[in-house]
């Protein structure tokens, strides 16, 4: 049984959403404010953390940002507000995902489902035949989860680490916005955007000399992104 934190101060709203998860198999628990959120998400008991951006004291934003020091599980954030800033913001703080208010409880189980699965696959099926990937100046390491670029490692938050992945596993491959969604998010992006583009541009600044001007994550206007070796590719096992 998957265990969800949900971090929400309305304890209306957290009760709705305990009630709901619980009906669909879900192991539930409620920390009411910021601080209490950090503490319990901290405990590594937990799978998922469902997260409120308008907590009193310690906001969401924050909760996030902490949270995400040490937990790589998927962070849903869930928003009241409309504006992209937002939700750019959000994940930017190291959020996977979001999910706007007001919401169906079916939703935001679709959600969830989502994130778990997919995290799960990447987790436990990280190409068995490549435990290495180099291209140009960037090493990966699947087996550790690793990333080196000119031979320092870099600090790639989960959905960063994801993309990463499956774009040099795919090189020279121009895949959607819509696309990337749902093969690393694991879920239908109708028509927004803003979650890939916000990861897009955080993984330039880790491993592009130049971001504004990207040797290896190029946009290809109107269709979407690729990933450009810049040398020959090596996949080997081991290392």
């Amino acid at each position: 049984m998957k265990r969800i934190l949900i971090i929400e101060d309305d304890e209306a709203i957290a009760n709705i959403e305990r009630d709901y998860l619980a009906v669909h198999n879900f192991e539930v628990e409620i920390a009411g404010t910021g601080a209490e959120g950090i503490a319990m998400g901290r405990s590594g008991q937990f799978d998922l953390i469902l997260l409120d951006l308008m907590l009193p004291g310690i906001d969401g934003f924050t909760v996030c940002q902490k949270l995400r020091e040490t937990l790589d599980i998927p962070i849903l954030m869930v928003t009241a507000r409309q504006e992209d800033i937002d939700k750019i913001k959000g994940l930017g703080m190291g959020a996977d995902d979001y999910i706007t208010k007001p919401f169906s409880p079916s939703v935001l189980v679709a959600h969830i489902k989502a994130n778990l699965a997919q995290y799960d696959r990447l987790r436990h099926s990280q190409n068995a035949s490549q435990a290495k990937i180099e291209m140009g100046n960037i090493l990966l390491r699947t087996g550790s989860r690793r990333v080196f670029v000119d031979g320092k490692e870099v600090d790639l938050k989960n959905k960063e680490y994801e993309l990463l992945v499956f774009l040099m596993s795919n090189p020279d491959i121009v895949f959607s916005r819509e696309t990337l969604y749902e093969r690393i998010w694991g879920y239908d992006a109708m028509g927004d955007n803003a979650t890939v583009a916000v990861h897009i541009n955080r993984l330039r600044e880790k491993i592009e000399k130049d971001p504004t001007k990207p040797r290896f994550i190029q946009t290809v206007w109107g269709a979407g992104y690729r990933f450009v070796p810049s040398s020959v590719v090596k996949n080997e096992r081991g290392g």
